[in-house]
């Protein structure tokens, strides 16, 4: 079995829940903090031994290459006036990661997007994110689904298990054929099917959903993602060519340990800067003294 070495993110996305901010600059760009969301993912796939990454990207993403790439008379500015620790980490994962890029030149799904980036990955397993959700977690969420995918040797979705089943209909649900898999491990499971957004009455009964898309794909996606007829807005998606894999292929989930952030509307995004400055001490207690105000 191939270590889990290659990473993709798609990126291609509108964002036009953000517009007019998304008007000139990726959703994905927006900030947490001082970090754009996207470089949060990045981090994530770095600390779990990926040192590949390829971005799916569409014509007006060009800030997110710019982000990630060296800029040499910048950082010679910063070093003159003592400032360079404020893009350090950002200039310690350019040493640790390839960055490559690829335009999906249509935005016809998620499941298109990722397909564009087959001749980059070839037979090779691979990590595959979105670029909206952020994991807080305290061992990277890529490290843990990849740890079960070595033990497993089959594609493998990094799940939540939540118990408000009105929460349930607004993501993917996933049904396993058995309660647990294996009595040593009670967080895997083995897929029967995934449904989108179900409603209240056919959520799953285990509670699961795909909370951030963090899968480790084998080879065998490629062909399900071919054959994938479109789907909702006349699009292809991941989610259901990884439905149709479950009815041919193993296919597991593991229900990783961490918080899940969507940032992919105002509010979300609003709520995981709130949490993240909550965690550092300075913003926290300048937080502090705004409420009391």
């Amino acid at each position: 079995m191939h270590k889990v070495r290659k990473g993709v993110i798609t990126v291609a996305g509108l964002g036009t829940r953000f517009l007019p901010a998304t008007k000139a600059m990726p959703k994905e760009m927006l900030p947490v903090l001082d970090k754009p969301v996207v470089q949060y993912i990045v981090e994530e796939m770095a600390a779990s031994g990926i040192t590949e990454i390829i971005f799916v990207t569409s014509s007006q993403k060009r800030a997110i290459e710019d982000h990630f790439d060296r800029n040499f008379d910048l950082e010679e500015q910063l070093k003159k006036v003592d400032k360079l620790h404020h893009i350090q980490d950002l200039i310690e994962l350019s040493k640790k990661v390839r960055f490559f890029y690829t335009r999906q030149s249509q935005p016809l799904g998620n499941g298109h997007a990722l397909l564009c980036a087959r001749e980059f990955i070839g037979d090779e397993p691979f990590a595959f994110s979105d670029g909206d959700s952020i994991i807080d977690a305290k061992t990277p969420v890529v490290k843990q689904v990849a740890r079960v995918f070595n033990k497993v040797g089959a594609s493998i979705i990094g799940v939540q298990r939540i118990e408000d089943k009105q929460a349930m209909t607004k993501y993917g649900n996933v049904y396993s054929k058995n309660s647990k898999l294996e009595t040593r491990n009670s967080k895997l499971y083995r897929v029967e099917k995934i449904v989108e957004k179900p409603s209240i009455e056919k959520v799953s009964p285990h509670g699961l959903i795909i909370g951030g898309m963090r899968y480790i794909f084998t080879r065998d996606i490629w062909s399900f993602l071919e054959k994938q007829k479109q789907g909702r807005s006349g699009e292809i998606w991941v989610a259901d060519a990884v439905n149709a894999m479950a009815q041919k292929k193993p296919l597991y989930a593991y229900e990783y340990e961490g918080q899940y952030f969507d940032t992919g509307d105002k509010i979300s995004l609003l709520k995981t800067s709130l949490h993240f400055a909550m965690k550092d001490k300075e913003t926290r207690h300048e937080l502090h003294r705004l409420f009391k105000n």
